[in-house]
C-alpha cells in the first residue's frame, strides 16, 4: 500500500496518479478521471472538501476508509 499520511488532505492526481508528472505520481486508486468523478457522483468514492474556489481535495481518512473497503 502507498505511504499515505495519517491526517490532511489529498488532491486527485494523489489519488489516481499522474504518471506525466516530473517525478510520476503512482495511482492509489487506479481509475480513470472520469471514472472517479462518476463514483463520486454515484456516492461509491468520497465527496471532495473545497478548499478554496479552484481547489478541490479528499480528506486522507476518507481515502483510508475506501481502500479498506475495497479490499
Amino acid at each position: 500500500m502507498h505511504q499515505l499520511p495519517q491526517t490532511g488532505y489529498l488532491r486527485l492526481p494523489h489519488i489516481i496518479g499522474n504518471p506525466k508528472a516530473e517525478p510520476p505520481i503512482p495511482a492509489v486508486i487506479p481509475v480513470g478521471k472520469s471514472t472517479w468523478w462518476q463514483g463520486v457522483k454515484d456516492g461509491r468514492f468520497p465527496k471532495p472538501v473545497k478548499l478554496g474556489p479552484r481547489t478541490t481535495a479528499w480528506r486522507v481518512e476518507d481515502i483510508r476508509a475506501l481502500i479498506e473497503n475495497m479490499g
